[in-house]
């Protein structure tokens, strides 16, 4: 009856012992990545952000909520317009007031921002034609089909994004990250100042 007992114990114990192996095996290799990703922000936030909104682990905003393939929240009229920011003029944003920004990596018409990058810089996708609205140019409005199979607005070319930091319309916490990301113009051009 006690050894009965002690087997079982035993073997309970060698499962538990290979299951947990095999989860930390899974687990070093879902994060081991030996190429440096410079697409994702480093731990610091770039220069000028207050102290309050510097964070190592992103969060999205309620606009930008990343799903598990990491795009935002869509409408079917996605709203693409020109706000006034206190320090860089008038930038894009979504209809909310949301920041937009574009990846200077990026070819015409193409995003080159995938997987983990599109969790950090969701795409600004719609299900059906995006308009523009308050001095942001419906001619340079156009939409691309991502890898993934969802559609991206574009402006100017530049395939658009959200920084999943910003977590209110005005914050511009992905200005300059890494040197690649900016707010865009009203023109279409990268506010690099």
């Amino acid at each position: 009856m006690n050894r009965s007992r002690f087997v079982r114990s035993w073997g309970l114990k060698v499962i538990l012992l290979a299951t947990l192996a095999i989860l930390s095996i899974a687990a070093v290799a879902c994060g081991d990545d030996d190429e440096e990703d410079t697409t994702t922000p480093a731990t610091t936030a770039p220069a000028g952000t207050p102290a309050a909104t510097r964070t190592a682990t992103p969060t999205p905003s309620p606009a930008a909520t990343a799903t598990a393939t990491g795009s935002p929240s869509t409408t079917a009229s996605t709203t693409v317009e020109a706000t006034q920011h206190p320090q860089l003029g008038l930038i894009l944003t979504d209809g909310e007031g949301r920041t937009l920004y574009l990846f200077t990596r990026d070819t015409a018409n193409q995003s080159s921002c995938t997987d983990q990058c599109a969790q950090t810089w969701p795409p600004l996708t719609a299900t059906g034609t995006p308009a523009a609205s308050a001095g942001a140019d419906a001619s340079l409005l156009d939409t691309i089909t991502r890898a993934d199979g969802r559609t991206q607005v574009t402006y100017n070319g530049h395939p658009l994004y959200y920084y999943a930091t910003d977590t209110a319309p005005g914050q511009t916490n992905g200005q300059n990250v890494g040197g690649v990301w900016f707010v865009v113009s009203p023109e279409g051009e990268s506010i690099t100042s």
